[in-house]
């Protein structure tokens, strides 16, 4: 019987080490073969255009665009593309905009490789893969509620630590209505001021920390 061909997978993230290790795991499989790498979520996109990959490892933090913009933008022009996140932050917000984006898959970077490999088989047949530790997240996300952009805007400003004075400047509104934003931003999230919010919204990468 003749013998499937090779999944053929890109990976994008900007560390070259986890990279080469990434290439070394994946390639140690008889039913797998590296065919790029990419250190920029721009690159990724090229490079996808050019390849074709079977499966994409996409990661999240990326110079320039996201992994999730990256991720869009392929899903955009390549509907069928199958992409797995792999990334090393574990917040909601993070799962919620690579899947919205349209990855099949969303995996720590302490995943065992076995999971890693099995993942990559299971997203290459066109299904989903989500751990149970990553379902779990996305369940506590849905069990709160969404801000506006204004409130993400807003909460941006806090993790900065403008008042809300400071913040009524940038966003051209008057000091009393930024008040009430942040009253329904510390009830959204469940907290009692604002440092617990910005605390928050940079664990569950509702803002990033950059």
């Amino acid at each position: 019987m003749k013998k499937p061909p090779p999944i053929r997978v890109l990976i994008v993230d900007d560390h070259p080490v986890l990279r080469e290790g990434l290439a070394a795991i994946i390639g140690s499989q008889p039913g797998m073969q590296v065919v790029g790498e990419a250190g920029t979520g721009e690159e990724g996109v090229s490079l996808f255009r050019e390849l074709r990959p079977g499966v994409t490892l996409m990661d999240l933090r990326l110079p320039g665009i996201s992994g999730a913009e990256a991720t869009a933008q392929i899903r955009a022009e390549f509907p069928d593309a199958r992409i797995v996140v792999f990334s090393s932050y574990s917040g909601d917000e993070g799962i919620y905009r690579s899947l919205r984006a349209g990855a099949m898959a969303y995996l720590l970077k302490d995943t065992l490789r076995t999971e890693l490999i099995a993942a990559i088989e299971t997203v290459h047949k066109g299904e989903r893969y989500i751990p149970r530790a990553v379902a779990a997240r996305l369940a506590e996300r849905r069990a709160q509620r969404d801000l506006t952009a204004r409130e993400t805007e807003i909460l941006t400003l806090i993790v900065k630590g403008l008042s809300n004075r400071e913040i009524a400047c940038v966003i051209r509104a008057s000091e009393g209505t930024v008040r009430i934003h942040v009253s329904n931003i510390l009830a959204k999230l469940g907290v009692s001021d604002r440092t617990e919010a910005a605390v928050q919204a940079i664990e569950r990468g509702i803002v990033p920390l950059l």
